[in-house]
Protein backbone atom coordinates (compact mmCIF):
# COMPACT_ATOMS: atom_id res chain seq x y z
CA UNK A 1 0.00 0.00 0.00
CA UNK A 2 2.87 2.38 0.51
CA UNK A 3 5.07 3.70 -2.24
CA UNK A 4 8.15 2.01 -0.87
CA UNK A 5 6.57 -1.24 0.22
CA UNK A 6 7.93 -3.10 -2.79
CA UNK A 7 11.47 -2.18 -1.77
CA UNK A 8 10.89 -3.09 1.85
CA UNK A 9 9.37 -6.40 0.84
CA UNK A 10 12.26 -7.25 -1.46
CA UNK A 11 14.73 -6.34 1.27
CA UNK A 12 12.95 -8.62 3.70
CA UNK A 13 12.47 -11.49 1.31
CA UNK A 14 16.00 -11.61 0.00
CA UNK A 15 17.18 -12.19 3.53
CA UNK A 16 14.79 -14.91 4.60
CA UNK A 17 14.61 -18.66 4.41
CA UNK A 18 13.70 -21.35 6.93
CA UNK A 19 16.85 -22.95 8.29
CA UNK A 20 16.00 -24.38 11.68
CA UNK A 21 13.69 -26.78 13.43
CA UNK A 22 11.42 -24.19 15.01
CA UNK A 23 8.56 -23.25 12.69
CA UNK A 24 8.66 -19.53 13.55
CA UNK A 25 12.41 -19.04 13.85
CA UNK A 26 13.63 -17.41 10.67
CA UNK A 27 17.38 -17.22 10.15
CA UNK A 28 18.39 -14.79 7.38
CA UNK A 29 21.28 -16.15 5.28
CA UNK A 30 21.64 -13.08 3.07
CA UNK A 31 22.98 -12.85 -0.45
CA UNK A 32 19.76 -13.56 -2.36
CA UNK A 33 18.00 -11.47 -4.98
CA UNK A 34 14.39 -11.77 -6.11
CA UNK A 35 15.28 -13.67 -9.30
CA UNK A 36 16.90 -16.31 -7.13
CA UNK A 37 13.95 -16.48 -4.75
CA UNK A 38 10.67 -18.36 -5.25
CA UNK A 39 12.49 -21.49 -6.38
CA UNK A 40 11.68 -23.95 -3.58
CA UNK A 41 8.92 -24.80 -1.14
CA UNK A 42 11.20 -23.46 1.60
CA UNK A 43 10.95 -20.01 0.01
CA UNK A 44 7.16 -20.21 0.14
CA UNK A 45 7.25 -21.36 3.74
CA UNK A 46 9.66 -18.57 4.68
CA UNK A 47 7.31 -15.85 3.45
CA UNK A 48 4.31 -17.58 5.03
CA UNK A 49 6.14 -17.65 8.36
CA UNK A 50 7.03 -13.99 7.90
CA UNK A 51 3.32 -13.23 7.56
CA UNK A 52 2.64 -15.00 10.87
CA UNK A 53 5.50 -13.20 12.56
CA UNK A 54 4.41 -9.84 11.15
CA UNK A 55 0.82 -10.33 12.31
CA UNK A 56 1.98 -11.52 15.74
CA UNK A 57 4.02 -8.34 16.14
CA UNK A 58 0.73 -6.44 16.06
CA UNK A 59 -0.41 -7.99 19.36
CA UNK A 60 -0.05 -4.80 21.36
CA UNK A 61 -1.86 -2.90 18.61
CA UNK A 62 -4.68 -5.45 18.73
CA UNK A 63 -4.88 -4.98 22.50
CA UNK A 64 -5.08 -1.20 22.10
CA UNK A 65 -7.65 -1.27 19.30
CA UNK A 66 -9.73 -3.89 21.09
CA UNK A 67 -9.76 -2.30 24.53
CA UNK A 68 -8.91 1.38 24.94
CA UNK A 69 -12.07 2.84 23.40
CA UNK A 70 -14.19 0.53 25.53
CA UNK A 71 -14.63 0.46 29.29
CA UNK A 72 -12.39 -2.21 30.83
CA UNK A 73 -9.02 -0.43 30.80
CA UNK A 74 -7.75 2.98 31.73
CA UNK A 75 -4.52 4.72 30.84
CA UNK A 76 -1.80 5.35 33.39
CA UNK A 77 0.72 8.19 33.29
CA UNK A 78 2.98 6.42 30.77
CA UNK A 79 0.20 5.87 28.25
CA UNK A 80 1.31 7.17 24.86
CA UNK A 81 -0.22 10.41 23.71
CA UNK A 82 -1.69 8.97 20.51
CA UNK A 83 -3.30 6.16 22.49
CA UNK A 84 -4.64 8.60 25.06
CA UNK A 85 -6.31 10.59 22.28
CA UNK A 86 -7.79 7.37 20.91
CA UNK A 87 -9.14 6.51 24.36
CA UNK A 88 -10.72 9.95 24.62
CA UNK A 89 -12.10 9.62 21.08
CA UNK A 90 -10.25 12.80 20.25
CA UNK A 91 -8.94 11.33 17.01
CA UNK A 92 -7.68 13.15 13.94
CA UNK A 93 -6.00 11.95 10.74
CA UNK A 94 -2.58 13.07 12.00
CA UNK A 95 -2.69 10.50 14.82
CA UNK A 96 -0.05 7.90 13.97
CA UNK A 97 -2.06 5.12 15.57
CA UNK A 98 -4.46 5.30 12.61
CA UNK A 99 -1.72 4.23 10.19
CA UNK A 100 -2.79 0.89 8.74
CA UNK A 101 0.54 0.05 7.07
CA UNK A 102 1.32 -2.93 9.33
CA UNK A 103 -1.96 -4.64 8.46
CA UNK A 104 -1.18 -4.19 4.77
CA UNK A 105 2.31 -5.52 5.35
CA UNK A 106 0.70 -8.79 6.50
CA UNK A 107 -1.67 -8.71 3.53
CA UNK A 108 1.21 -8.20 1.11
CA UNK A 109 3.12 -11.18 2.51
CA UNK A 110 0.00 -13.28 2.05
CA UNK A 111 -0.50 -12.02 -1.49
CA UNK A 112 3.10 -12.98 -2.27
CA UNK A 113 2.46 -16.53 -1.11
CA UNK A 114 -0.81 -16.82 -3.02
CA UNK A 115 0.72 -15.58 -6.28
CA UNK A 116 4.05 -17.38 -6.17
CA UNK A 117 3.27 -20.74 -4.53
CA UNK A 118 1.73 -22.19 -7.74
CA UNK A 119 4.75 -21.02 -9.74
CA UNK A 120 7.12 -22.66 -7.28
CA UNK A 121 5.07 -25.85 -7.55
CA UNK A 122 6.01 -25.94 -11.24
CA UNK A 123 9.72 -25.64 -10.41
CA UNK A 124 10.20 -27.67 -7.21
CA UNK A 125 9.29 -31.33 -7.73
CA UNK A 126 9.40 -31.93 -3.97
CA UNK A 127 6.65 -29.34 -3.42
CA UNK A 128 3.45 -31.38 -3.44
CA UNK A 129 -0.03 -30.13 -4.25
CA UNK A 130 -1.01 -30.96 -0.68
CA UNK A 131 1.74 -28.71 0.73
CA UNK A 132 1.01 -25.92 -1.73
CA UNK A 133 -2.71 -25.77 -1.01
CA UNK A 134 -2.08 -26.05 2.72
CA UNK A 135 0.34 -23.09 2.69
CA UNK A 136 -2.04 -21.09 0.53
CA UNK A 137 -4.94 -21.84 2.90
CA UNK A 138 -2.94 -20.36 5.76
CA UNK A 139 -2.22 -17.25 3.70
CA UNK A 140 -5.92 -16.89 2.86
CA UNK A 141 -6.78 -17.14 6.55
CA UNK A 142 -4.25 -14.51 7.66
CA UNK A 143 -5.24 -12.15 4.85
CA UNK A 144 -8.90 -12.56 5.73
CA UNK A 145 -8.24 -11.98 9.43
CA UNK A 146 -6.30 -8.80 8.62
CA UNK A 147 -9.14 -7.50 6.44
CA UNK A 148 -11.70 -8.35 9.13
CA UNK A 149 -9.77 -6.17 11.57
CA UNK A 150 -9.50 -3.38 9.00
CA UNK A 151 -13.24 -3.43 8.22
CA UNK A 152 -14.14 -3.22 11.91
CA UNK A 153 -11.66 -0.41 12.48
CA UNK A 154 -12.10 1.71 9.32
CA UNK A 155 -15.18 0.22 7.60
CA UNK A 156 -14.22 0.91 3.95
CA UNK A 157 -10.59 0.20 2.98
CA UNK A 158 -8.61 -0.68 -0.18
CA UNK A 159 -9.04 -4.32 -1.18
CA UNK A 160 -5.60 -5.42 -2.37
CA UNK A 161 -5.43 -8.96 -3.75
CA UNK A 162 -2.13 -8.80 -5.63
CA UNK A 163 1.36 -8.36 -4.16
CA UNK A 164 3.28 -5.09 -4.47
CA UNK A 165 6.34 -6.56 -6.13
CA UNK A 166 7.16 -4.53 -9.23
CA UNK A 167 7.08 -1.05 -10.71
CA UNK A 168 3.90 -2.04 -12.56
CA UNK A 169 1.95 -2.33 -9.32
CA UNK A 170 -0.93 0.10 -8.97
CA UNK A 171 -0.21 1.98 -5.77
CA UNK A 172 -3.23 4.26 -6.14
CA UNK A 173 -6.14 2.10 -5.05
CA UNK A 174 -9.52 3.42 -4.01
CA UNK A 175 -11.43 2.09 -1.06
CA UNK A 176 -13.82 -0.82 -1.38
CA UNK A 177 -17.02 -0.99 0.63
CA UNK A 178 -17.35 -3.09 3.75
CA UNK A 179 -19.74 -5.57 2.12
CA UNK A 180 -17.48 -6.12 -0.88
CA UNK A 181 -14.55 -6.87 1.39
CA UNK A 182 -16.53 -9.18 3.64
CA UNK A 183 -17.95 -11.01 0.63
CA UNK A 184 -14.41 -11.48 -0.69
CA UNK A 185 -12.95 -12.88 2.50
CA UNK A 186 -15.92 -15.13 3.21
CA UNK A 187 -15.63 -16.52 -0.30
CA UNK A 188 -11.89 -17.08 0.18
CA UNK A 189 -12.42 -18.81 3.50
CA UNK A 190 -15.25 -21.03 2.34
CA UNK A 191 -13.35 -22.09 -0.78
CA UNK A 192 -10.09 -22.86 1.00
CA UNK A 193 -11.18 -24.31 4.33
CA UNK A 194 -10.87 -27.84 2.93
CA UNK A 195 -7.13 -27.30 2.44
CA UNK A 196 -6.49 -25.94 5.94
CA UNK A 197 -4.53 -28.17 8.33
CA UNK A 198 -6.44 -30.31 10.81
CA UNK A 199 -3.59 -30.62 13.27
CA UNK A 200 -0.96 -33.27 13.14
CA UNK A 201 1.98 -30.87 13.36
CA UNK A 202 4.89 -32.06 15.51
CA UNK A 203 4.52 -29.32 18.15
CA UNK A 204 1.66 -27.82 20.12
CA UNK A 205 2.77 -24.33 19.06
CA UNK A 206 2.16 -25.28 15.44
CA UNK A 207 -1.16 -26.99 16.11
CA UNK A 208 -2.46 -23.93 17.99
CA UNK A 209 -0.48 -21.28 16.12
CA UNK A 210 -1.25 -22.12 12.52
CA UNK A 211 -4.49 -21.59 10.63
CA UNK A 212 -6.40 -24.81 11.16
CA UNK A 213 -9.89 -25.74 9.99
CA UNK A 214 -11.14 -24.82 13.47
CA UNK A 215 -9.52 -21.38 13.13
CA UNK A 216 -11.30 -21.01 9.78
CA UNK A 217 -14.61 -21.92 11.43
CA UNK A 218 -14.10 -19.45 14.29
CA UNK A 219 -13.28 -16.60 11.90
CA UNK A 220 -16.23 -17.41 9.64
CA UNK A 221 -18.55 -17.51 12.67
CA UNK A 222 -17.18 -14.18 13.90
CA UNK A 223 -17.74 -12.57 10.50
CA UNK A 224 -21.26 -14.00 10.30
CA UNK A 225 -22.07 -12.61 13.75
CA UNK A 226 -20.71 -9.21 12.71
CA UNK A 227 -23.05 -9.33 9.72
CA UNK A 228 -25.96 -10.50 11.89
CA UNK A 229 -26.20 -13.75 9.92
CA UNK A 230 -27.03 -15.83 12.94
CA UNK A 231 -27.83 -19.18 11.33
CA UNK A 232 -24.61 -19.00 9.35
CA UNK A 233 -22.67 -18.36 12.56
CA UNK A 234 -24.28 -21.43 14.15
CA UNK A 235 -23.39 -23.57 11.14
CA UNK A 236 -19.71 -22.67 11.41
CA UNK A 237 -19.67 -23.13 15.18
CA UNK A 238 -21.12 -26.61 14.78
CA UNK A 239 -17.91 -27.68 13.05
CA UNK A 240 -15.88 -26.57 16.08
CA UNK A 241 -18.19 -28.39 18.48
CA UNK A 242 -17.52 -31.62 16.59
CA UNK A 243 -13.77 -31.28 17.21
CA UNK A 244 -13.18 -33.46 20.27
CA UNK A 245 -9.68 -32.05 20.75
CA UNK A 246 -11.01 -28.58 21.66
CA UNK A 247 -12.63 -28.50 25.11
CA UNK A 248 -13.22 -25.99 27.90
CA UNK A 249 -10.45 -25.97 30.45
CA UNK A 250 -11.70 -27.02 33.91
CA UNK A 251 -11.86 -24.37 36.61
CA UNK A 252 -8.73 -25.61 38.32
CA UNK A 253 -6.71 -25.21 35.12
CA UNK A 254 -8.29 -22.05 33.71
CA UNK A 255 -5.13 -19.96 33.94
CA UNK A 256 -3.26 -22.42 31.73
CA UNK A 257 -5.04 -20.61 28.91
CA UNK A 258 -2.50 -17.80 29.50
CA UNK A 259 0.41 -19.65 31.07
CA UNK A 260 1.87 -21.62 29.47
CA UNK A 261 -0.75 -21.05 26.74
CA UNK A 262 -1.80 -23.27 23.84
CA UNK A 263 -4.36 -24.89 26.13
CA UNK A 264 -6.96 -27.50 25.24
CA UNK A 265 -9.41 -24.61 24.90
CA UNK A 266 -7.31 -22.74 22.37
CA UNK A 267 -8.32 -22.55 18.71
CA UNK A 268 -5.80 -20.07 17.32
CA UNK A 269 -3.20 -17.87 18.98
CA UNK A 270 -0.15 -15.96 17.83
CA UNK A 271 2.97 -17.51 19.34
CA UNK A 272 5.72 -15.78 21.29
CA UNK A 273 8.97 -17.12 22.69
CA UNK A 274 11.09 -14.61 24.55
CA UNK A 275 13.97 -17.08 24.52
CA UNK A 276 14.16 -16.71 20.74
CA UNK A 277 13.69 -12.96 20.77
CA UNK A 278 10.05 -13.32 19.66
CA UNK A 279 8.70 -10.90 22.25
CA UNK A 280 5.09 -9.88 22.80
CA UNK A 281 3.96 -6.34 23.51
CA UNK A 282 1.33 -7.08 26.13
CA UNK A 283 3.68 -7.69 29.05
CA UNK A 284 5.23 -4.26 28.59
CA UNK A 285 1.80 -2.65 28.33
CA UNK A 286 0.32 -4.23 31.46
CA UNK A 287 3.07 -5.03 33.96
CA UNK A 288 3.08 -2.88 37.08
CA UNK A 289 6.17 -0.77 36.41
CA UNK A 290 5.16 0.14 32.87
CA UNK A 291 2.34 2.38 34.15
CA UNK A 292 0.61 2.22 30.76
CA UNK A 293 -2.66 0.30 31.18
CA UNK A 294 -4.61 -0.72 34.26
CA UNK A 295 -8.04 -2.25 34.86
CA UNK A 296 -10.73 0.43 34.81
CA UNK A 297 -13.06 1.16 37.68
CA UNK A 298 -15.77 -0.56 35.65
CA UNK A 299 -13.65 -3.73 35.42
CA UNK A 300 -12.87 -3.65 39.14
CA UNK A 301 -16.54 -3.30 40.00
CA UNK A 302 -17.51 -6.16 37.69
CA UNK A 303 -14.95 -8.55 39.09
CA UNK A 304 -15.31 -7.62 42.74
CA UNK A 305 -19.08 -7.96 42.52
CA UNK A 306 -18.96 -11.41 40.95
CA UNK A 307 -15.96 -13.15 42.34
CA UNK A 308 -14.71 -14.46 45.63
CA UNK A 309 -12.65 -17.24 44.03
CA UNK A 310 -9.10 -16.38 43.02
CA UNK A 311 -8.83 -19.33 40.63
CA UNK A 312 -11.01 -18.27 37.74
CA UNK A 313 -11.39 -14.88 36.05
CA UNK A 314 -11.46 -12.66 39.13
CA UNK A 315 -8.94 -11.03 41.43
CA UNK A 316 -5.61 -12.81 41.23
CA UNK A 317 -6.48 -14.25 37.83
CA UNK A 318 -7.63 -11.55 35.40
CA UNK A 319 -6.50 -8.71 37.64
CA UNK A 320 -4.11 -8.33 40.56
CA UNK A 321 -4.51 -6.01 43.54
CA UNK A 322 -1.38 -4.57 45.12
CA UNK A 323 -3.13 -2.07 47.36
CA UNK A 324 -5.83 0.54 47.49
CA UNK A 325 -6.27 1.92 43.95
CA UNK A 326 -3.29 -0.13 42.78
CA UNK A 327 -4.31 -2.86 40.33
CA UNK A 328 -2.78 -4.39 37.23
CA UNK A 329 -3.95 -6.64 34.42
CA UNK A 330 -2.69 -10.10 35.34
CA UNK A 331 -3.31 -12.31 32.29
CA UNK A 332 -0.09 -11.37 30.51
CA UNK A 333 2.02 -10.88 33.62
CA UNK A 334 1.29 -13.86 35.88
CA UNK A 335 2.35 -17.49 35.84
CA UNK A 336 -0.48 -18.65 38.11
CA UNK A 337 -3.91 -17.41 39.24
CA UNK A 338 -2.50 -16.44 42.62
CA UNK A 339 -1.73 -12.77 42.08
CA UNK A 340 1.77 -13.52 43.30
CA UNK A 341 3.82 -15.49 40.80
CA UNK A 342 4.89 -13.14 38.05
CA UNK A 343 6.60 -14.12 34.84
CA UNK A 344 10.35 -13.77 34.90
CA UNK A 345 13.20 -13.96 32.42
CA UNK A 346 12.23 -14.94 28.89
CA UNK A 347 8.75 -15.89 30.06
CA UNK A 348 7.93 -12.21 30.56
CA UNK A 349 7.57 -11.73 26.83
CA UNK A 350 6.24 -15.17 25.92
CA UNK A 351 2.51 -14.80 26.60
CA UNK A 352 0.71 -15.67 23.38
CA UNK A 353 -1.98 -13.46 21.86
CA UNK A 354 -5.16 -15.50 21.79
CA UNK A 355 -7.30 -14.80 18.73
CA UNK A 356 -9.94 -17.48 19.30
CA UNK A 357 -10.69 -19.95 22.08
CA UNK A 358 -13.68 -22.13 22.82
CA UNK A 359 -15.31 -19.95 25.50
CA UNK A 360 -15.32 -17.07 23.03
CA UNK A 361 -16.98 -19.23 20.37
CA UNK A 362 -19.54 -20.63 22.81
CA UNK A 363 -20.62 -17.12 23.73
CA UNK A 364 -20.84 -16.28 20.02
CA UNK A 365 -23.24 -19.22 19.77
CA UNK A 366 -25.28 -17.97 22.73
CA UNK A 367 -25.55 -14.56 21.06
CA UNK A 368 -26.70 -16.05 17.76
CA UNK A 369 -29.23 -18.31 19.47
CA UNK A 370 -30.68 -15.50 21.56
CA UNK A 371 -31.08 -13.26 18.51
CA UNK A 372 -33.01 -16.15 16.91
CA UNK A 373 -35.15 -16.25 20.08
CA UNK A 374 -33.86 -19.67 21.09
CA UNK A 375 -33.52 -18.48 24.64
CA UNK A 376 -33.32 -21.75 26.55
CA UNK A 377 -30.38 -22.99 24.47
CA UNK A 378 -28.62 -19.64 24.80
CA UNK A 379 -29.12 -19.56 28.58
CA UNK A 380 -27.69 -23.05 28.91
CA UNK A 381 -24.44 -21.89 27.29
CA UNK A 382 -24.21 -18.76 29.41
CA UNK A 383 -24.60 -20.79 32.57
CA UNK A 384 -22.12 -23.39 31.36
CA UNK A 385 -19.50 -20.66 31.08
CA UNK A 386 -20.52 -19.29 34.47
CA UNK A 387 -20.35 -22.74 36.05
CA UNK A 388 -16.80 -23.12 34.78
CA UNK A 389 -16.05 -19.77 36.42
CA UNK A 390 -17.49 -20.99 39.77
CA UNK A 391 -20.26 -18.37 39.86
CA UNK A 392 -24.03 -18.91 40.20
CA UNK A 393 -26.32 -19.47 37.24
CA UNK A 394 -28.54 -16.62 36.07
CA UNK A 395 -32.14 -16.43 34.91
CA UNK A 396 -33.02 -13.95 32.18
CA UNK A 397 -36.13 -12.46 30.65
CA UNK A 398 -36.80 -13.93 27.24
CA UNK A 399 -35.98 -10.81 25.22
CA UNK A 400 -33.11 -10.15 22.80
CA UNK A 401 -31.95 -7.11 24.78
CA UNK A 402 -31.83 -8.95 28.10
CA UNK A 403 -29.72 -11.67 26.55
CA UNK A 404 -27.57 -9.20 24.67
CA UNK A 405 -26.72 -7.38 27.91
CA UNK A 406 -26.03 -10.62 29.79
CA UNK A 407 -23.81 -11.98 27.02
CA UNK A 408 -21.91 -8.70 26.74
CA UNK A 409 -21.21 -8.83 30.47
CA UNK A 410 -20.25 -12.50 30.34
CA UNK A 411 -17.88 -11.85 27.46
CA UNK A 412 -16.43 -8.89 29.34
CA UNK A 413 -15.71 -11.08 32.36
CA UNK A 414 -14.45 -14.14 30.51
CA UNK A 415 -12.50 -12.36 27.76
CA UNK A 416 -11.39 -9.25 29.65
CA UNK A 417 -8.29 -7.56 28.18
CA UNK A 418 -8.12 -10.02 25.25
CA UNK A 419 -8.89 -7.41 22.61
CA UNK A 420 -12.58 -8.31 22.23
CA UNK A 421 -14.50 -5.68 24.17
CA UNK A 422 -14.57 -2.80 21.69
CA UNK A 423 -15.65 -5.02 18.81
CA UNK A 424 -18.35 -6.63 20.96
CA UNK A 425 -19.74 -3.22 21.87
CA UNK A 426 -19.51 -2.01 18.28
CA UNK A 427 -21.47 -5.04 17.11
CA UNK A 428 -24.14 -4.28 19.70
CA UNK A 429 -24.29 -0.62 18.63
CA UNK A 430 -24.74 -1.54 14.95
CA UNK A 431 -27.41 -4.20 15.49
CA UNK A 432 -31.01 -3.64 14.39
CA UNK A 433 -30.32 -0.41 12.54
CA UNK A 434 -28.40 1.14 15.44
CA UNK A 435 -31.34 0.77 17.82
CA UNK A 436 -29.04 0.61 20.87
CA UNK A 437 -26.37 3.05 19.81
CA UNK A 438 -27.01 5.19 22.90
CA UNK A 439 -25.58 2.42 25.04
CA UNK A 440 -22.40 2.31 22.96
CA UNK A 441 -22.05 6.08 23.08
CA UNK A 442 -22.40 5.93 26.86
CA UNK A 443 -19.47 3.52 27.00
CA UNK A 444 -17.30 5.59 24.64
CA UNK A 445 -17.77 8.85 26.53
CA UNK A 446 -16.99 7.15 29.85
CA UNK A 447 -13.28 7.51 29.01
CA UNK A 448 -13.25 11.22 28.22
CA UNK A 449 -12.93 14.24 30.54
CA UNK A 450 -16.25 15.38 31.96
CA UNK A 451 -16.04 18.70 30.09
CA UNK A 452 -16.08 16.83 26.76
CA UNK A 453 -18.78 14.24 27.44
CA UNK A 454 -21.81 16.16 26.20
CA UNK A 455 -20.16 17.41 23.00
CA UNK A 456 -18.69 14.03 22.17
CA UNK A 457 -21.97 12.23 22.86
CA UNK A 458 -23.70 14.51 20.39
CA UNK A 459 -21.02 13.96 17.74
CA UNK A 460 -21.10 10.19 18.11
CA UNK A 461 -24.77 9.97 17.22
CA UNK A 462 -23.26 9.68 13.73
CA UNK A 463 -22.05 6.04 13.59
CA UNK A 464 -19.29 7.00 11.14
CA UNK A 465 -17.54 8.47 14.17
CA UNK A 466 -17.14 4.99 15.62
CA UNK A 467 -14.55 4.20 12.94
CA UNK A 468 -11.02 5.50 12.60
CA UNK A 469 -9.86 8.17 10.17
CA UNK A 470 -7.44 7.34 7.38
CA UNK A 471 -3.94 8.46 8.25
CA UNK A 472 -3.08 11.79 6.64
CA UNK A 473 0.03 10.55 4.85
CA UNK A 474 -2.08 7.90 3.10
CA UNK A 475 -4.45 10.60 1.87
CA UNK A 476 -1.51 12.69 0.65
CA UNK A 477 0.20 9.74 -1.05
CA UNK A 478 -2.75 8.05 -2.72
CA UNK A 479 -4.63 10.29 -5.15
CA UNK A 480 -7.55 7.81 -5.16
CA UNK A 481 -7.97 7.79 -1.38
CA UNK A 482 -10.97 9.53 0.18
CA UNK A 483 -11.10 10.34 3.88
CA UNK A 484 -13.72 8.69 6.05
CA UNK A 485 -16.65 11.16 5.89
CA UNK A 486 -16.75 11.81 9.63
CA UNK A 487 -13.21 13.25 9.51
CA UNK A 488 -13.44 15.08 6.19
CA UNK A 489 -13.12 18.57 7.56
Amino acid sequence: MRTKIKYLLIALMVLMQVSCDDWLELQPPGGLIREEFWKTKEDVEAVLMASYESFASLNRTLFVFGEVRADLVEGDFNQGRDEQLLMENNIYPDNGITNWQNFYKVINYCNEVLKNAPEVREIDNTFTDFQMYSYMSEAYFLRSLAYFYLVRLYRDVPLVLEPSESDDTDFYIAKSGEEEILNQIVSDLEENRKYAPSGGFPTISENKGRASKAAYDALLADIALWRFQYQSALDHIRNIEQNIEIVLMPSSRWFEIYYPGNSLESIFEFQFDGGRGQNNGTFGATERNSNQYDPSQKALEMFSFEYSSELVRGEGASIKKYGEDDFIIWKYVGMAPDGQTTRSGDAQYSANWIVYRLADVMLMKAEALSQLEQYSAALMIINQIRQRADVPAVNLANTPNAFEDAILEERALELAFEGKRWFDLLRMGRRNNFSRKDKLIEVIVSNVPSTQKRILAAKLTNPLGWYLPIYESEIERNKEMVQNPYYDF
